[in-house]
């Protein structure tokens, strides 16, 4: 546990009592500074594991520790103020505008009805220019496209300031030059100290961008390494039940389907 941003020891989860275990038995340590990539098919618990993370499900047994601190033991705000999320798809309600919406990411710091100060608008304004959405600022949400909404929401999750960012299919609905733009951000978050944890089923996303995979398979770890060591033909073939084949491009794995 000990340099881990979140440690979780003996997970276990369902939606309903009695119902089928989703996560089974989930110990996992996420180095702090890393960007992990939870990795898997379809149904193999990666979103719920999201969840439980940031603190929107409990855990049936087991235990969650954010930054050495059970994650119980913390106010909403604080631990909105060490974690923040990136969903895949978010309904936003009402007509906000672009930038409106990204400054809801300063909520944590802002006291009740207290307004976003010019410095909340200003690096509101900075994620914004990051993201390379700056002239999208004043666009209702509503009439966006789907890459332009996840990108908006992108923006929303650096304003939150969060050492701990986790994201849930990160490049989903993006085409190729924005999916480059938001590997990035994440590599210069990487870079900043900060720690990614993602969801994909996509491993060669995974070995494009972390240094640590974390493979999923029917709600258990079949492995958590560093990313050359986790991406073997062995392990990814177990966990997505088909042979695959491993190459090396550019000193990163690039994983082939047989």
């Amino acid at each position: 546990m000990s340099g881990a941003a979140l440690a979780l020891r003996g997970v276990r989860f369902a939606y309903t009592a009695g119902g089928p275990e989703v996560l089974r038995d989930v110990s996992l340590d996420v180095p702090a500074g890393s960007i992990t990539a939870l990795l898997g098919p379809n149904g193999s618990g990666k979103t719920t594991l999201l969840w439980l993370m940031l603190g929107l499900l409990d855990p049936r047994a087991g235990t969650i520790h954010v930054a050495g601190r059970l994650r119980e033991h913390y106010s909403r705000r604080e631990l909105s103020r060490q974690v923040g999320l990136v969903p895949q798809d978010e309904p936003v309600a009402f007509d906000l505008s672009v930038l409106e919406f990204v400054l809801l990411g300063r909520a944590p710091y802002l006291g009740l009805l207290e307004l976003p100060s010019a410095a909340d608008r200003g690096r509101a304004h900075e994620a914004l220019a990051t993201i390379g959405i700056s002239a999208l600022a004043h666009r209702a949400v509503p009439s966006l496209s789907g890459g332009e909404r996840q990108l908006a929401t992108i923006a929303r999750a650096l304003v939150q300031q969060s050492q701990i960012l986790l994201s849930d299919e990160p490049t989903a609905h993006l085409d190729l030059a924005n999916t480059r733009r938001v590997l990035d951000v994440m590599r210069g978050l990487g870079r900043e100290g900060r720690t990614l944890v993602f969801t994909t089923h996509d491993p060669n996303l995974a070995a494009a961008i972390a240094d640590h995979v974390v493979l999923l398979r029917e709600g258990r770890i079949l492995a958590a390494a560093a990313t050359a060591e986790a991406l073997t033909a062995a392990a990814l073939s177990a966990t997505y039940g088909v042979a695959v084949e491993i190459a090396e491009v550019r000193g990163r794995p690039l994983v082939i389907t047989s």
